[in-house]
């Protein structure tokens, strides 16, 4: 009886943790090199790599190896300390439009990027199981028009607008 249980709770953990929502998908296609470059945070979900942030920001360059530099800068509210964070991310296919990244190498976790202005100045990021969410432009501040749009879509998804923290970008 004991071995049934844990062989049940094992296996709901398992599911419960690889929860992918199939109606989550990537765009189409991505051209790396209009995406690489300077890219300002206007809203995410919380986590605890970001707790207390404001001024964030993500860079991204084509390493030689061609894989991709990740550097996530953020200011602290409570101090006003700088932190950054250097990871490092690469194509699943040739797409681009799925990455897996990694901060802390082995572990990589998927980062999908699932809408994408046509002219590169905005983007939103998320994966599978929507535990994560990222709104990303060019500017610091993002059209109400465009923001209108997005959260549109991300209503649509079936996302919980209510867990979205607006970035303070000053």
């Amino acid at each position: 009886m004991k071995n049934i249980f844990l062989v049940t709770l094992v296996l709901f953990l398992f599911t419960a943790c690889s929860y992918k929502d199939p109606n989550i998908k990537s765009v189409q296609t991505v051209d790396l090199d209009r995406y690489i470059g300077s890219w300002y945070e206007i809203a995410r979900y919380e986590h605890k790599f970001e707790k207390d942030c404001k001024n964030v920001t993500a860079t991204y360059s084509i390493k030689e190896n061609d894989k991709i530099e990740v550097i996530n800068r953020c200011t602290k509210m409570t101090n006003g300390e700088k932190t950054e964070a250097i990871g490092e991310a690469y194509s699943i296919d040739n797409t681009n439009a799925k990455l897996k990244v990694s901060f802390f190498w082995p572990f990589y976790g998927d980062y999908w990027i699932i809408m994408l202005d046509k002219n590169y100045s905005y983007a939103v990021i998320s994966e599978p199981s929507k535990k994560y969410l990222w709104i990303l432009s060019r500017e610091k501040k993002l059209d109400e028009k465009i923001k209108e749009k997005i959260l549109k879509r991300l209503e649509s998804l079936d996302y919980d607008l209510s867990k979205l923290i607006w970035t303070v970008q000053e």
